[in-house]
């Protein structure tokens, strides 16, 4: 469990080497050997320890712009009660567990300063703005220290500012911690970021000043965009900064030099800007990231592809489900793109399922791959690219409106009139379901509302029965409901 890095820059403070640990799991212990350029690293599990490892051996990271090295120690463990001077790194340790933990009112007295209030939006100037800055831009840069929720761009005092929100505030902190000051492009366009006061972003609408990634009914990039620039830069987006510590670089390296980088467990993938020294456009991709998901700690005696396959379907269009075959805990789930993959993390990361905890992170797959034929699959893996199940397939649908966390409350739409109250009552508890509340909407009687005994138990019913056929052509309806009975 722990691990040694060598050749350690003068000025890096703990947190940066505590950093390096933290997309792999909890960081347990920390020793700085400061005159040596070395620390000694504990992580919780030793397979946090073999991913750390596996990781940065083909790609070192680097700290203050130059490359560290991280590799096993021959220690099981570190004792450092009676080592001296190691009381500024035990409190950074501290304070940065209190940080992933969700607790930002810490002070990291080690480092000199305090953590920001409890706010996931950023404040976000940038000075000597040669090349134009557009909204994807700052998504790209942006989205590779968690789910960005939506970004306001304007122009203030005769500068350019954007207000950024993510998802959680532990987000807005790293990336704080890693961009304020760097440049986007080479020797211009340099960040200055703040934490804003505000706790939340109202976006009225998605065009190229301001974006809620989170309304997949708004309209978003297809395809590639091109933005026209009086001339292209030389240089890449950071050419010469390897990314935050514990990140894959902002947005990729210069074309033809560096390594190329895996993904980040829980971050997304890199990013290249194609750049060329000649005058004209420069092309940017769309949305980045990974459409795959990983989903561990399933309970290989309940979980089947189709029920992941209608739960992640709640939250957008399910391609392909695997379960790995020697470890039925396991899944992979392919969306149909990255904006829906990460709402289905928001939502369903930490939900209770078959009695344990799931969680969901982006995979380091790129799409999952279908049996070959006569490999031995026992049909954990389906493909469902063209299932008529797909809630999101036409763009006007007015299911985009109606995202929502899993809740004990489901609405029911598409009751045929001869279904009683008595009937979807009975439906519902011969599936194990304890139904505490029931109302038909008074102008429709095709919808209802169903309150069950807790959220597993409501996660669990719209697995069963979403799309349950009443006869005659008749499906049931189930999606997750923002009301209460």
């Amino acid at each position: 469990r722990v691990l040694h890095i060598r050749q350690i820059p003068n000025g890096v403070t703990g947190t940066e080497i505590i950093s390096l640990g933290l997309p792999f799991g909890k960081v347990t212990n920390l020793l700085m050997l400061r005159g040596k350029g070395q620390a000694f690293l504990e992580m919780a599990s030793v397979d946090a320890a073999v991913s750390m490892v596996n990781y940065y051996t083909p790609a070192a990271p680097h700290l203050h712009n130059q490359p560290v090295y991280v590799q096993y120690s021959n220690y099981k463990e570190l004792r450092i009660d009676n080592q001296p001077n190691q009381t500024r790194s035990q409190a950074t340790l501290q304070g940065v567990n209190a940080v992933q933990h969700g607790n930002l009112g810490c002070a990291l007295a080690a480092e000199g300063g305090a953590l920001p209030s409890h706010t996931s939006v950023l404040r976000i100037v940038v000075e000597n703005v040669v090349y134009p800055i557009t909204l994807d831009i700052l998504y790209q840069i942006f989205s590779k220290f968690g789910f960005v929720l939506k970004i306001v761009m304007f122009h203030k005092n005769n500068q350019f500012q954007a207000l950024l929100q993510y998802a959680d505030p532990v987000n807005a902190y790293y990336a704080k911690m890693a961009l304020d000051g760097h440049s986007i492009y080479t020797g211009c366009c340099t960040l200055r970021i703040d934490f804003s006061k505000l706790t939340n972003l109202t976006v009225k609408y998605n065009n190229d000043k301001s974006r809620d990634f989170t309304r997949i009914d708004f309209p978003v990039i297809d395809g590639q965009r091109t933005l026209e620039a009086p001339f292209a830069p030389q240089n890449t987006i950071f050419p010469s900064y390897a990314g935050p510590p514990g990140f894959a670089p902002a947005l990729g390296f210069p074309q033809g030099a560096g390594p190329s980088v895996p993904p980040v467990p829980g971050a997304l993938g890199s990013v290249t800007v194609t750049t060329s020294a000649a005058p004209g456009p420069m092309t940017l991709p769309g949305i980045p990231g990974n459409s795959v998901l990983l989903v561990s700690n399933l309970n290989p005696e309940a979980i089947t592809p189709y029920g992941l396959f209608i739960l992640f379907g709640v939250y957008g269009d399910v391609h392909r489900v695997k379960i790995m075959f020697k470890k039925r805990g396991i899944a992979l789930v392919q969306m149909a793109d990255a904006a829906q993959a990460q709402l289905a993390i928001n939502y369903l990361n930490g939900q209770r399922l078959y009695g344990r905890v799931m969680h969901a992170t982006l995979s380091k797959y790129q799409t999952i791959q279908l049996p070959r034929e006569g490999q031995e699959d026992k049909g954990l893996t389906k493909d469902y690219s063209n299932s008529p199940l797909h809630r999101f397939k036409n763009p006007c649908s007015k299911n985009f409106h109606n995202i929502f966390p899993p809740s004990a409350t489901l609405h029911l739409s598409n009751i045929p009139p001869s279904v009683t109250l008595d009937d979807l009552k009975n439906l519902f508890t011969s599936k194990g379901s304890t139904v505490k509340g029931f109302k038909f909407f008074q102008k429709d009687c095709k919808m209802a509302l169903i309150q069950l005994g807790s959220v597993e138990e409501a996660v669990h019913a719209l697995i069963e029965l979403h799309n349950h056929d009443f006869g005659e052509n008749q499906h049931l309806r189930v999606s997750f409901s923002k009301s209460t009975i």
